[in-house]
């Protein structure tokens, strides 16, 4: 019986991890979960910094971050009593978003959006609009719009946003060489 080399056992796991690497693809994907104003920031800022770094970037937005991508203009007919009332308690677009922490009945979110345009800091919906221009893909959870009884047609206008299963996330985050949540 031969042994195995110290040295070949090194090129065998330098061989391996390179295998391992090359599956994974320069790929942030991110589960966004609530709607809360700091967190979509986090979430915005967090892609356009990767996505400018020429990162592949793929939202999944799901619960209740969807309400962060309704168009507040869009008014839709058609939906059952249940849907109206979920939809009227939640916020119709990013403007609405409230702050995870001292929002004081919207004072809060009003204070760091006064903040935010002081500071030059870039707003949610500035933001959206870079990410789409830098590629960035939105997926949108089918269930969770179905729950919360969203339609396709409430949805902000964005060049690469797509409806679709966890399952679609989870081949996206497998492949992708970042995952996160928040």
């Amino acid at each position: 019986m031969s042994e195995i080399s110290l040295e070949q056992r090194v090129e065998t796991l330098e061989k391996q991890l390179r295998e391992l690497k090359d599956q994974r693809k320069d790929c942030l994907s991110m589960v966004v979960f609530s709607n809360d104003l700091d967190k979509i920031l986090a979430a915005l800022i967090i892609s356009v910094g990767a996505a400018a770094m020429d990162t592949e970037v793929r939202l999944f937005f799901t619960f209740w971050a969807i309400s962060a991508l309704r168009d507040k203009n869009k008014k839709i007919k058609g939906k059952d009593m249940k849907s109206r009332m979920f939809g009227s308690m939640l916020p119709h677009g990013t403007e609405q978003l409230k702050l995870s922490k001292m929002n004081m009945e919207g004072i809060g979110r009003d204070m760091i959006r006064g903040l935010m345009k002081e500071k030059n800091v870039t707003s949610p919906e500035e933001l959206l609009s870079t990410a789409a221009e830098l590629g960035v893909k939105i997926n949108i959870c089918e269930m969770s719009m179905d729950l919360m009884g969203f339609k396709k047609e409430e949805m902000i206008d964005y060049p690469d946003l797509s409806y679709c299963g966890v399952a679609t996330f989870l081949a996206d985050a497998g492949e992708s060489s970042i995952q996160l949540f928040i």
